[in-house]
């Protein structure tokens, strides 16, 4: 049995280059919960990825089980939204609202994902499961860079972007700051960290 690796599918979005360049991300399907507060601190968190891996992981052993198809599941994504977005560049955490998600395949749908919810509900006690939605997520036109590094050395790219890059292409927001977390946290050094760091746009 083959198996599929979205990030090579999506080449584009999940190895962009070091410096600004603007992509466009078509309609993509993600597991996805919403919370607020700090990540490093807030108890919400840390439950809401352990409750959106374990359904994640739930559903590709499902596919490969009863579909006849396996996948890599893929990397944590973030939406960040703030009041002020310059929250971000002063890392003021916070007052962060952030969605957490994964990228699913585009094979699956609401009742299989439903299914093996439910299935995942029964046998483990997550407080946050329930939280976990199967969505569509539309980005479109965007803004990206690859950022090597602390999660908390963003700001002067996440400054760049918003400052120079945005205002001399006639760009505006259009959307939640979006983050791939490209590397394992637990086992990579803070300095060799890769981060996708996405801001979709519309012009002016």
């Amino acid at each position: 049995m083959d198996k599929v690796d979205l990030r090579k599918e999506y080449r584009e979005l999940y190895a962009p280059p070091r410096k600004l360049v603007r992509v466009v991300v078509p309609p993509l399907n993600y597991l996805q919960i919403d919370g607020e507060g700090d990540p490093n601190s807030a108890p919400a968190y840390a439950e809401a990825v352990e409750a959106l891996f374990s359904l994640a992981y739930a559903v590709k052993f499902a596919s490969k089980k009863d579909l006849g198809r396996d996948y890599v599941v893929g990397p944590l994504e973030g939406l960040w939204t703030a009041e002020d977005p310059a929250a971000f560049v002063r890392r003021d955490k916070d007052a962060w609202s952030w969605t957490l998600m994964v990228l699913q395949p585009g094979w699956l749908d609401d009742a299989f994902v439903a299914d093996v919810a439910e299935a995942t509900r029964r046998k483990k006690g997550l407080p946050a499961l329930d939280r976990v939605r199967f969505a569509a997520y539309d980005e479109g036109d965007s803004v990206q860079v690859l950022h090597v590094g602390s999660y908390d050395d963003e700001a002067p790219t996440l400054a760049r972007l918003h400052d120079d890059y945005l205002p001399e292409h006639g760009l505006t927001f259009n959307g939640p700051h979006h983050e791939v977390y490209l590397s394992d946290v637990r086992r990579t050094a803070p300095e060799k960290l890769r981060t996708v760091l996405r801001q979709p746009v519309r012009p002016l």
